[in-house]
């Protein structure tokens, strides 16, 4: 745990909240990158039927106090049906797979410590 003393006097306070805007920034920045190439290798492994899936994707980044949060999914309906891996399907495309976001995610998963350093270090 990082404990930071922070006197009053309103120069060193107001710097130390700049900073802290900057970082979380920076943060949410590389979230929004890491959502960005997770959610492109998920369209590789999307099934094609008539692209409907595909253009349903969407991300959102949250900054709740220190904790940054990045949501990617499907806004058709039928996405849930299509990623869940007991139904049997027949995929045309050859990239397609089962639990296709779940797959995409954890294949660009160590990017997002990566991306993290870049965003910080600029």
């Amino acid at each position: 745990m990082i404990k930071v003393k922070v006197s009053k006097r309103r120069g060193r306070n107001q710097s130390f909240q700049q900073y802290c805007q900057h970082v979380e920034q920076r943060v949410s920045r590389a979230m929004q990158r890491f959502l960005i190439d997770a959610g492109a290798q998920a369209a590789v492994y999307t099934p094609i039927d008539t692209s409907t899936l595909i253009n349903s994707q969407f991300r959102t980044v949250t900054v709740n106090g220190t904790r940054v949060t990045g949501r990617i999914g499907y806004s058709a309906s039928y996405a849930a049906y299509v990623h869940d891996p007991k139904v049997k399907q027949k995929f045309k495309r050859p990239t397609a797979k089962k639990e296709f976001l779940k797959k995409g995610v954890e294949e660009k998963l160590p990017n997002l410590a990566k991306y993290i350093q870049e965003e910080l270090k600029r």
